[in-house]
């Protein structure tokens, strides 16, 4: 019996040494600049066990005693292995150097957990370098513009930087900047973004398939973070191009603890045209209008388990005129002044601080500011300077906005090698200003007129939590499930809503997986928009008593399949459904007096559906995709087209897009896009009458006093369809202190006459020798072809 109990003892024992686990722990970062690397592979090659590091380059991977060749892995850097005996929790920093192979380099994406592999549906990674490569619209690289060529995105109309994500609108894109929201994403109405690539580490955006750390939005997450500044030696570069100038310097202010990054960028359209604008109207005109951005991050790090950064954005635009003009005899000589004033901009603020609670848990605290603000301005005065009397004078200012502050905390926990567990809560103080109008007036022989009217100001709480594991169930089968929960409360009245989230990969072999996707999510915030481009004069306002939140369920299968080594093609299909979106009525706009702005909406439902295709190159000298979309976007409300369903203004049935850049030599480039997109829908009158049969709201409306217009079915009419190609030479050569390059761009190459809006036109109809006028229809196109060049120098 004794013997019997040692031997049981015994292979106890033996049985808990063989199971006992140690953990691999530490940071993947650029062996030159120090940056964290995100989203780096670790893993044992022998049993395919592994990790991805997480958004500040940290990974754990707990493994049982033995020994091990750990490698680590990264797009566009070389490999690095290392060769443990592992007896004890151990931490290995892997520092790794960029690939010089010009063949092997990774383009396009930041993370070497392919799309073939990865559990993640629906998300696509761009470059920074990709981005600085294509075609620029007037020397300015682009972001968003970039990203619209991916299939499932599209734009808005002709040059802006709008995003309509699979059917959604664009307020329900969730634009993160360093995790702080960008509420109006656009410079001067949309033809530019404002995010500068000078500036940019990474760009994720995800479509569908949302992991249960992200809500707030319907259709998207566009996920983008700031470099963190080189900590080993100063570094920088700077640009000329033929609207604006860069500036971006970064570098150690202590090495290997404290890092800066600062971008700057402005625009001198005004510097160039106010001397003429002055000249020829003989010093009574001066006008101009201009945007500049302000990227600013610092880090510092506290010991290997702490460190801290502060990021923070400021970008504004401002369009302004002033006219100042004298007249009359010499002894009444009169003064007029006339000013005009529309600013628009956003301020962002992140302080995040990261820390290493256990060799398997890691958090990050985060501080949040953001602050939207529109502001329209005009006065109007007389004077007598003959005799100093005031005249006559007009003022009327107004001005809307948003506000956050807020505060979040997130977790990565990494128990066991199959299992990425994150978890985590935030909570957003919101202050909307809907839109408060200043008016004065002041006239001979009238009272004064002073007041003051519109919408106050509301003011809501936001929060939600939420946890996420993405495991492997086998080999072949992996699987990312999650719960968000959120609440939000305004005027007394609370919403919430239990999000749901799942995603799963089946790997059939080597080349071929399947994927597919469930997401519930909630918004709780709305965009009031009357125009087809994204306007300063469009208005966040929350969910009220009376306007309930927005909600979607989005379905998603796709299939990825590896061609060959950097060469995917990929097949995604997808339907979301969504309830309680808005729209103005008939009529409604931005500024009233009589009704506040819940007065001024309809809510309805929305579908979208489609089939996205994209086939896809990263490797070698020429990269890029070839994108598809096939797609139905709908939407249908009570009271608007007769309460039956309509196509969104968005909707757009067919979308393609060709993507490429070639690399000859270190001293030259290529980059050429092209992009075709059947119309979008249009709303147009289909007749003209002298009196309506009908009831006036049933869709007449008075072109004057004695004619009316029929518009019958809401967006009845699609404009001609949209298509364009860019291309773009980079010439680079190598100085004394850095690399010089020139980018010359041709945008819109063959001078396509693309549709910006169409209107109808009265002209004589002399040709048949009637009376009268007939009405032509017409489109207004912005730009034929525009070459541009820029002159930048890295240092």
């Amino acid at each position: 019996m004794a013997k019997i109990s040692t031997l049981i003892l015994f292979m106890l024992f033996a049985h808990a040494t063989l199971a006992q686990t140690f953990t691999i722990s530490g940071y993947i970062t650029d062996h030159l600049n120090g940056e964290r690397l995100l989203n780096a592979n670790i893993y044992e090659p022998n049993n395919l066990r592994g990790t991805i590091s997480n958004n500040y380059g940290f990974y754990s991977l707990t493994l049982p005693q033995d020994n091990y060749t750990i490698n680590c892995s990264y797009v566009g850097y070389q490999e690095n292995s290392f060769v443990i005996n592992l007896t004890s929790d151990t931490v290995i920093d892997f520092k790794l150097l960029p690939q010089v192979d010009l063949e092997e380099v990774l383009i396009v994406g930041q993370q070497t957990e392919s799309k073939l592999k990865s559990t993640q549906i629906s998300r696509d990674n761009i470059s920074v370098d990709k981005i600085q490569s294509l075609p620029a619209f007037l020397g300015e690289a682009d972001v968003i513009k970039t990203i619209q060529m991916l299939p499932g995105v599209q734009s808005g109309t002709e040059g802006t930087s709008g995003l309509y994500v699979r059917g959604g609108g664009p307020d329900q894109n969730l634009i993160l900047l360093d995790d702080v929201p960008i509420y109006n994403a656009n410079h001067l109405f949309g033809f530019f973004s404002v995010f500068n690539p000078d500036a940019i580490k990474t760009v994720s955006i995800y479509k569908g398939g949302f992991p249960a750390r992200f809500g707030g939005r319907l259709s998207s997450v566009l996920d983008i973070r700031l470099k963190d500044g080189n900590s080993q030696q100063l570094h920088g570069n700077f640009s000329i191009g033929l609207i604006s100038s860069k500036l971006n310097i970064e570098g150690p202010i202590v090495k290997d603890q404290t890092t800066f990054n600062l971008s700057l960028r402005r625009t001198y359209a005004d510097l160039l045209m106010r001397p003429l604008i002055k000249s020829s109207s003989g010093g009574e005109d001066d006008g101009g209008y201009f945007f500049h951005d302000v990227n600013l991050k610092l880090s510092h790090k506290f010991s290997d388990r702490s460190k801290l950064y502060l990021s923070t954005y400021a970008g504004k635009d401002k369009a302004f005129s002033n006219y100042d003009y004298s007249y009359g005899s010499e002894d009444t000589r009169l003064q007029e002044k006339e000013k005009f004033h529309l600013a628009w901009g956003n301020i962002t603020t992140a302080l995040r601080w990261n820390y290493l609670l256990t060799n398997k848990l890691f958090v990050n605290t985060t501080l949040t500011y953001s602050n939207y603000l529109f502001d329209i301005q005009e006065h109007t005065s007389q004077k007598n300077k003959t005799t100093g009397e005031r005249g006559d004078e007009y003022k009327m200012s107004y001005k809307s906005g948003i506000e956050d502050i807020g505060a979040k905390v997130d977790f990565d926990y990494y128990p066991i090698p199959d299992h990425r567990i994150k978890f985590g809560a935030n909570f957003v103080h919101h202050t909307f200003k809907p839109g408060i109008m200043a008016y004065k007036e002041s006239y001979d022989n009238s009272a004064d007129i002073d007041t003051t009217y519109g919408n106050s100001n509301i003011n809501a709480n936001e929060f939600y939590a939420y946890i996420e594991d993405n495991f492997e169930i086998n080999r072949k089968l992996s699987v990312n499930l999650g719960l968000h929960a959120s609440g939000f409360n305004v005027d007394g009245e609370f919403y919430s809503s239990l999000q749901p989230r799942i995603s799963a990969r089946y790997l059939a072999n080597d080349r071929l997986s399947f994927k597919a996707a469930y997401s519930k999510m909630n918004q709780y915030i709305h965009l009031l928009s009357s125009a087809t481009i994204s306007l300063p004069t469009d208005l966040w306002l929350p969910t009220t008593k009376k306007v309930k939140p927005q909600n979607a369920h989005q379905f998603s299968v796709g299939t990825v399949y590896q061609l060959k080594k950097g060469i995917d093609f990929s097949v995604e299909g997808f339907y979301k459904s969504m309830d309680n979106l808005l729209e103005y009525k008939d009529g409604a706009s931005y500024i009233g007096t009589s009704t506040g702005w819940q007065e001024k909406v309809e809510m309805g439902k929305g579908w979208s559906y489609g089939t996205e295709l994209l086939l896809q190159k990263t490797t070698g000298k020429t990269t890029g995709w070839i994108g598809y979309t096939l797609s139905w976007a709908d939407r249908q409300f009570e009271n608007l087209n007769f309460g039956k369903k309509f196509s969104a203004r968005y909707d757009r049935r067919h979308d393609v897009s060709f993507v490429m850049t070639h690399r000859f030599s270190d001293q030259f480039d290529i980059g050429l896009t092209w992009v075709y997109g059947t119309g979008n829908a249009v709303t147009l009158p289909t007749q003209a009458v002298s009196s309506p049969t009908i009831p006036f709201y049933n869709n007449y409306y008075s072109a004057d006093s004695r004619n009316y217009e029929y518009y019958g079915k809401r967006n009845n009419y699609r404009t001609p369809s949209y298509h364009r190609m860019d291309v773009g030479f980079n010439f680079h050569k190598k100085k004394k202190h850095g690399i010089r390059t020139w980018n010359i761009s041709f945008y819109n190459v063959y001078s396509r006459q693309n549709p910006f809006f169409l209107f109808f036109d009265e002209s004589t109809n002399n040709d048949f020798q009637q009376t009268g006028n007939t009405k032509l229809l017409k489109q207004l196109s912005l730009f034929p072809i525009i070459p541009s060049f820029s002159y930048s120098f890295k240092f």
